[in-house]
């Protein structure tokens, strides 16, 4: 798949760069926004709970073993993989634990628990709380699926280690911020968060002229969050 633009990157390219001069010159090195639009809802599920905790190579491997196992040639429906037995899902390489996951993620999806195509008239909000119902689901797993397959644009996954390393590193913090400090130093980004997220993830990539840290941010806002830092 290749990558491609959001519907909304253009519009959030504009935003970030009035709202944000630090943000901004992110935004003018990197480029436009471009990912691989998931377009799959369970498959993504099922992908998300078998890749945590492992790299991805071996990750792969134990999914595809699953798919073959239990898909007869496509990638398993709820009924199908609720059918399998414990021998063909552990003989793929599945942990009792993930078993599990999958099993409560294909049930509530067949009954109806899940239904993904109300999604569309649900709120971030709501579909998390949905998502995260299912044992082996936690919020960030929530959060990637709504930037990536569904396309929101106004999503900030504060405990993202690799956000708030990018957000400290961006304003010459001396730590990366906290997730309560992100979520404020956010508000300026509404609502094209998820770009923001997006922007900030590819500015780790990014090297400063021989090195150097970046200047600290004149931002009143980010100094704000640095002095109540340093007085608490």
């Amino acid at each position: 798949m290749r990558p491609d633009s959001p519907p909304y990157a253009a519009a959030a390219r504009r935003h970030l760069a009035n709202a944000d001069p630090a943000l901004a010159r992110v935004v003018e090195e990197v480029g436009p926004i471009k990912f691989v639009h998931r377009r799959e809802r369970f498959p993504a599920l099922v992908r998300a709970i078998v890749f945590q905790q492992l790299a991805g190579a071996a990750a792969a491997t134990i999914l595809n073993r699953v798919v073959r196992a239990t898909g007869a040639g496509r990638f398993p429906t709820p009924a199908r993989l609720l059918a399998a037995s414990d021998d063909t899902l552990r003989s793929a390489g599945l942990s009792r634990g993930k078993m599990a996951y999958l099993r409560d993620l294909a049930a509530r999806v067949r009954d109806g628990s899940i239904n993904f195509h109300r999604f569309p008239r649900m709120s971030d909000e709501e579909i998390i709380e949905h998502l995260t119902a299912v044992n082996g689901i936690g919020r960030w797993t929530a959060e990637m699926f709504l930037m990536f397959n569904l396309l929101r644009p106004d999503v900030l996954p504060v405990g993202d280690l690799g956000v708030r390393n990018a957000a400290g590193r961006l304003y010459a913090m001396a730590k990366p911020p906290t997730p309560a400090e992100l979520r404020e130093l956010g508000e300026r980004w509404r609502p094209y968060r998820s770009a923001a997220s997006w922007y900030l993830w590819q500015s780790l990539r990014i090297v400063t002229p021989a090195g150097a840290p970046p200047k600290p941010s004149t931002d009143r806002k980010i100094g704000r969050v640095a002095d109540r830092r340093r007085t608490a």
